[in-house]
């Protein structure tokens, strides 16, 4: 099984969805992992399953304001490369 950090902005729909199925009240201090990555940088992220993928998903707040506004039955604006647009910004 392969792992993958992900931040917010790189967030397909699929994995945006099996968050919040996973967390649909939102996730606590104890769903969090906290880890160094290669660059010796502490990340904080919180984990969803496919059957090939463990994703850590990065948190932060814009993380926990996509997870609380996202409809899966809503059209989603997704960027050219696949991952979801929060704001006309990202």
């Amino acid at each position: 099984m392969r792992k993958l950090i992900v931040d917010y902005k790189k967030l397909t729909p699929e994995v945006l969805e099996l968050l919040t199925e996973k967390f649909p009240d939102g996730y606590s201090d104890s769903d969090i992992i906290v880890f160094d990555n290669h660059k010796n940088e502490t990340i904080e992220a919180v984990e969803v399953k496919t059957e090939d993928t463990t994703y850590l998903v990065k948190v932060s707040s814009k993380l926990h304001y996509t997870m609380t506004n996202f409809d899966s039955a809503d059209e989603v604006l997704l960027n050219n490369d696949g991952h979801i647009i929060i704001n006309e910004e990202d």
